[in-house]
C-alpha cells in the first residue's frame, strides 16, 4: 500500500514523476478537469451572490473515483497539478469532490507546485508543499463564470437571429472583430502607385547600387515620383548631369550593437513556431506539453523543458550558470558576455516566479537527443534550445556603411551595406519577424571601399513601378502578438480562441491567414451592433487586468 497519493493531470506527466517519487507513492492521473458547471440555465446564479453549481465531467467519473479509491489506502494526498490558474482550479474542484464524499478525514493533503519535472524539481516540491491558493482559484473561477455569462446568454440569441451552432465568447469574439475589420481595410484599400531610381555602379570590379535620395535639391519621398511620365523624365535629367559618372561626396562608418531577443514566453513561442516552423498554436502547446511532461530517452521519461504555460523571461541562475558554461565549451569564451543577460518581463500581470520556457538541461543539445523524439518535438526543442542558449551571449556587432553620391550638383544617390563583424548570438538564433517586405539584400550587402572624391562608373539608371500595399492579413503569429499587445485572453487561451474560431465556421486559413467567411462577418456585425461591449478591446482587456489582480 502507497502512504502518499500525487495527483496530476496527465498520465504522461504522472510516469515521468512516479520515476523519481519511488514505491511509497502513487502517482494518478484526473486526466484535466474533473468538473464543469452544469449546462443549463441558472449554472451561475446572479441573483444570489453568482453562486456556482458544477457536476462531475461525464468523461472523466471514472478517474474520480479511481482516485477516491485509491485514497482509502493513503495518508497523504498531494495535488501536483500544473502551476497555473487552470492548474489550481483542477486541485481545488478534486479537494472539493473528495470531501463532499467524506474521503478526507484524518487525511494529510497539500498543493506541491513544480515548474520543470527533474528529480531535484519534483523531490523540492514534495518537501515544501503549500497550501490551495484561494486568489488563483477565484481567479480562475471569476474566469469561467464570464465566460459561461456571455457564452450562455448571447449563443442562443446568435442561434435564433442567425443560425444554430454559433457562439459568441469573451475573448473569441474580440478576435473575429480584429479579423473581420483588417479585411474591411483591405477591402476599402485603394492602391497608389509610386516610382524609385536607382544607380547601378561599378567600382574595381564590384557592382552595386544605390537609390535616388535627392532631385533638383529636394528630398525623395515615398510619393515624389508617381508615374511614368515623371520617373523617364527624371530619369533623363539624371543621365545628363551625372554624364557617366557619380561622385562620392560623403561616406558614413557606423558600428552597431544588436542583442539577442528574450528567452521564450507561452506567446512568443507560439509567434516563433508559426513563423520558423509552420506550426499551428494548437500544435506548439502540443508539442511543447510533451517535451514538458517527459521523453525517454532509454532510461525513462525525462521532463525536457520547463512549464509552457508562463509570461515571464526570468531564468533560475542555476540555469544561467549552466548556460554560461555551455557558450563557454561549444562556442568559445569571446562569445560569452562578462555578465548574465537579465530580462524584464514585459506583461504586467507576469508571475515571477514562473520562469521562460527554456531546455531544463541545456546541456542535453538537440543533436544528441534527435533519436527520442518525433520529427515535430525536435524542431521544437530545437527551437527552445537555441532561443535560450543564444539569449546568454554576447551581442552581434555589425558594421554599416552609407555612401552619398551626387550627379551634379543638385541631384544625389545613397548606397547602404553592412558587414558583421562578430556574430556573437546570431551564430545560435536570430528572431523571425511578421509581414516583412521582402529583404532587398541592400541591408545585408557589403560595399566597395568608397572614399569621399571617387569618381564611380554609372553603368544605368533604373525608374522602377511600384504600388501601395494593404496591411496584410493576420497569421497565428500575427493575431497572437496583437491580442497579447491589446492584453485581451491570455497566451494559454490563444490555441483554443483560434480552433474555435476555425470549428465554428466564423474563419478559414487561406495560406496560413486568417479571412473571415460570410457568417463571421454576420455574427461580428451582430455583436457589434447590439453588444458592442462584447467585443470592444479595452472593456475585454480591462476585464483581464481586473482578473489578475
Amino acid at each position: 500500500m502507497s502512504k502518499n497519493l500525487v495527483i496530476v493531470e496527465s498520465p504522461a506527466k504522472g510516469n515521468t514523476i512516479k520515476k523519481y517519487l519511488g514505491k511509497d507513492f502513487d502517482v494518478l492521473a484526473s486526466y484535466g478537469h474533473v468538473r464543469d458547471l452544469i449546462p443549463k440555465t441558472g449554472a451561475v446564479d446572479t441573483e444570489h451572490d453568482f453562486a456556482m453549481k458544477y457536476q462531475v465531467i461525464e468523461r472523466n467519473e471514472k478517474h474520480v473515483n479511481k482516485i477516491a479509491k485509491a485514497l482509502k489506502k493513503a495518508d497523504t494526498l498531494y495535488l501536483a497539478t500544473d502551476p497555473d490558474r487552470e492548474g489550481e482550479a483542477i486541485s481545488w474542484h478534486l479537494y472539493e469532490l473528495l470531501k463532499e464524499r467524506g474521503l478526507l478525514e484524518n487525511k494529510r493533503v497539500e498543493r506541491v507546485v513544480f515548474h520543470e519535472i527533474t528529480k531535484g524539481a519534483v523531490q523540492d516540491a514534495i518537501d515544501n508543499p503549500r497550501s490551495l491558493s484561494h486568489d488563483l482559484v477565484d481567479a480562475q473561477q471569476a474566469r469561467r463564470a464570464l465566460d459561461y455569462l456571455v457564452g450562455f446568454n448571447l449563443s442562443p440569441l446568435l442561434w435564433k437571429k442567425i443560425r444554430r451552432g454559433l457562439s459568441a465568447g469573451r475573448v473569441q469574439s474580440p478576435a473575429l472583430r480584429m479579423i473581420v475589420e483588417r479585411e474591411e481595410e483591405i477591402e476599402k484599400f485603394i492602391r497608389e502607385e509610386y516610382w524609385t531610381i536607382e544607380a547601378d555602379l561599378t567600382k574595381d570590379s564590384q557592382s552595386f547600387s544605390a537609390k535616388l535620395r535627392t532631385y533638383n535639391n529636394n528630398k525623395v519621398e515615398q510619393f515624389t515620383i508617381t508615374n511614368e511620365e515623371q520617373a523617364t523624365a527624371a530619369t533623363d535629367t539624371i543621365k545628363a548631369a551625372a554624364n557617366g559618372k557619380l561622385l562620392v561626396s560623403k561616406v558614413e562608418k557606423k558600428q552597431r550593437k544588436r542583442n539577442p531577443a528574450a528567452p521564450f514566453t507561452t506567446s512568443t513561442l507560439q509567434q516563433e513556431a508559426a513563423r520558423k516552423l509552420g506550426f499551428s498554436t494548437r500544435n506548439t502547446m502540443r508539442f511543447a506539453q510533451q517535451l514538458y511532461e517527459g521523453i525517454d530517452l532509454g532510461s525513462g521519461p525525462v521532463g525536457l523543458i520547463t512549464y509552457m504555460r508562463t509570461d515571464s523571461v526570468t531564468l533560475a541562475n542555476e540555469a544561467i550558470t549552466e548556460l554560461r558554461e555551455l557558450i563557454t565549451q561549444r562556442y568559445g569564451a569571446d562569445n560569452l558576455p562578462d555578465q548574465p543577460r537579465v530580462y524584464k518581463t514585459k506583461s504586467k500581470n507576469a508571475q515571477e516566479a514562473h520562469e521562460a520556457i527554456r531546455p531544463t538541461s541545456a546541456l542535453q543539445a538537440p543533436d544528441q537527443i534527435k533519436a527520442h523524439l518525433s520529427s515535430e518535438q525536435f524542431k521544437l526543442y530545437e527551437l527552445i534550445w537555441k532561443r535560450t542558449v543564444a539569449c546568454q551571449m554576447i551581442h552581434a556587432t555589425m558594421d554599416t556603411v552609407s555612401a552619398d553620391l551626387a550627379a551634379g550638383d543638385a541631384h544625389s544617390f545613397r548606397a547602404t551595406g553592412s558587414s558583421i563583424r562578430h556574430p556573437g548570438f546570431m551564430a545560435v538564433y536570430l528572431e523571425g519577424t511578421d509581414d516583412r517586405k521582402k529583404p532587398s539584400d541592400k541591408d545585408e550587402r557589403i560595399l566597395p571601399e568608397l572614399n569621399e572624391g571617387d569618381m564611380i562608373t554609372l553603368d544605368a539608371i533604373r525608374p522602377e513601378q511600384h504600388f501601395t500595399e494593404p496591411p496584410p492579413r493576420y497569421s497565428e503569429a500575427s493575431l497572437v502578438k496583437t491580442l497579447e499587445e491589446y492584453g485581451i485572453g491570455r497566451p494559454s487561451t490563444y490555441a483554443s480562441i483560434i480552433s474555435t474560431l476555425l470549428n465554428r465556421e466564423y474563419v478559414e486559413l487561406e495560406n496560413r491567414r486568417f479571412h473571415p467567411t460570410d457568417v463571421g462577418k454576420i455574427v461580428n456585425h451582430f455583436l457589434t451592433k447590439h453588444f458592442a461591449n462584447y467585443v470592444d478591446y479595452d472593456f475585454t482587456a480591462r476585464l483581464e487586468d481586473e482578473l489578475d489582480e
